[in-house]
């Protein structure tokens, strides 16, 4: 397909994981891509596969984006990490750093792109949430919040983009298989003296009907139907792909 073809797209943290996949997705349905990372190398390499150029970017430097101006066409908020603690014990530094990441930047970058957008008439903005954006866990307040804050800014984008032929949306997957979730598991594992798919199953996907990691590419392949024009419809949504956890 390609019927994305003449668009620009945007993906942070596209240097590898979820993020290179949906640059890949977006690529493959026409699009002239940009992909954005702190990681300056990873983000050139992906770009390069792609044909398209990349952003070398501290997304934490909050104040060096309140000025962007962006001419993208798509934006894909990917980028994101993670930080496991108790409340009483997490740094509240750490907590600002993932709100900062994952709520603040992704402001800052949709109110940069969308005076293109509305001046078109068209634009796609896919915010890659969680099923935490939907639910909590344990020790992992920075994150739960950040999420849940992202599910309110899309939802804000969704009704202020509307009437300007933008749509803005979350994608909330589970557990995805990402270098960083498998090396989760093996070191549980090693701890536990359990085989990897105990920890799978007993473990990280005990809330899940369906006993295995998302892939990538699923969720890159739901964020690029959300960008194409036969998604102008779907807005203020957010789109589990979690084996059935928030069902419960």
């Amino acid at each position: 397909m390609t019927d994305l073809a003449g668009r620009n797209a945007l993906v942070t943290g596209g240097a590898s994981g979820i993020g290179a996949a949906c640059a890949r997705a977006l690529a493959a349905r026409g699009a002239t891509v940009t992909v954005a990372d702190i990681d300056a190398a990873g983000a050139a390499a992906v770009a390069g596969e792609l044909g398209g150029e990349s952003w070398a970017v501290d997304l934490l430097d909050v104040a060096a984006l309140e000025g962007l101006e962006l001419r993208t066409d798509i934006l894909v908020n990917n980028a994101g990490v993670q930080h496991i603690s108790p409340i009483q014990e997490f740094a509240p530094q750490r907590f600002r750093d993932l709100l900062a990441l994952m709520v603040e930047a992704p402001f800052l970058l949709v109110r940069a792109a969308l005076p293109h957008m509305y001046r078109q008439g068209w634009g796609r903005i896919v915010n890659i949430s969680s099923v935490h954006g939907l639910r909590a866990s344990p020790y992992k307040v920075a994150y739960v919040t950040a999420k849940h804050g992202l599910e309110g800014l899309s939802k804000v984008t969704a009704l202020e983009g509307g009437p300007h032929g933008v749509t803005s949306n979350c994608v909330n997957p589970g557990y995805v298989r990402t270098p960083l979730v498998d090396e989760q598991i093996a070191d549980q594992a090693a701890a536990h003296g359990i085989p990897e798919q105990e920890v799978l199953e007993k473990v990280l996907l005990t809330e899940s009907a369906i006993k295995r990691l998302v892939e990538p590419d699923e969720v890159a392949a739901l964020v690029s139907w959300l960008a194409a024009p036969e998604a102008g419809m779907v807005t203020g949504a957010a789109y589990t792909m979690d084996g059935g956890w928030s069902a419960r």
